[in-house]
C-alpha cells in the first residue's frame, strides 16, 4: 500500500515538499532520511517516490524554484530608469520576497555543498543570473556617475550578503518594522555604493 487513505495527490506533493524544506532547515540535508519526512506528512516512506525520485530531487526542485520565484519577483517588479531608485526597487523586492521563505533561504544557502555536480551548476547559473541584475543596477550607476564602486561584482556579492542577512534576524512583531527595516536597509544599500 503506497499511499496513505486519505491522502490526495494535489495536497500530498506540496505537504512532502514543505516538510523536507522544514527538516532541511532544522536539522540538515545530510541528518534527514526519507522515512522522516514520509513520518512528518503521515505517509509511508514508499509513497514519497510517487512525487519525487529521492532526497536530492527535492533538494534540487526546493531550491530551483526558490531561485526561480526570486527572479521572478524582481523581473514583475516596477524598475525606475533611475540606478538610485532601481537599487531602492531591488532591496525592497529582495528583503520582502526572502523575509517571507526564510527556511527556503537558508536551505539555498547552507546546503548548496549537498548537491551534485549537475545540479549545483544549474543552481549556481540561477544564481549568477539573479546577481547580474543586481549587478546591472550598479554597472549603470557607476556609469551615470551616481555610485562610487570601485569592482561591481564584489559590491554585488556584498550587497546581497547583507540583504540576504536580514533572515537570520528578523522577527515578525519585533522592535522594528518590516517597512523600518526595509527603509534601513536602503540607506545601507545607497550609502554602500557611495551614493
Amino acid at each position: 500500500m503506497a499511499r496513505k487513505t486519505g491522502s490526495h495527490a494535489e495536497t500530498t506533493g506540496p505537504r512532502i515538499r514543505a516538510a523536507a524544506l522544514t527538516l532541511f532547515a532544522r536539522h540538515g540535508y545530510a541528518a534527514v532520511s526519507m522515512r522522516q519526512i514520509a513520518a512528518e506528512v503521515g505517509v509511508q516512506a514508499g509513497a514519497l517516490y510517487l512525487y519525487t525520485p529521492d532526497k536530492q530531487a527535492l533538494l534540487f526542485e526546493m531550491m530551483r524554484e526558490h531561485l526561480e520565484t526570486l527572479q521572478a519577483a524582481w523581473d514583475a517588479a516596477d524598475k525606475p530608469k533611475d540606478p538610485l531608485e532601481r537599487l531602492e526597487a531591488f532591496t525592497r523586492v529582495h528583503i520582502g520576497f526572502n523575509l517571507e521563505r526564510t527556511e527556503a533561504v537558508f536551505v539555498s544557502y547552507m546546503e548548496l555543498r549537498n548537491l551534485e555536480p549537475a545540479n549545483f551548476v544549474v543552481i549556481e547559473g540561477l544564481r549568477r543570473r539573479y546577481e547580474d541584475k543586481l549587478e546591472r543596477i550598479l554597472s549603470d550607476g557607476v556609469a551615470a556617475g551616481c555610485f562610487k564602486v570601485p569592482d561591481t561584482r564584489l559590491a554585488t556579492f556584498a550587497l546581497i550578503a547583507m540583504l540576504t542577512g536580514v533572515t537570520t534576524w528578523y522577527r515578525e512583531g519585533g522592535r522594528l518594522s518590516r517597512e523600518r527595516v526595509e527603509r534601513i536597509y536602503c540607506d545601507m544599500a545607497r550609502r554602500a555604493v557611495g551614493a
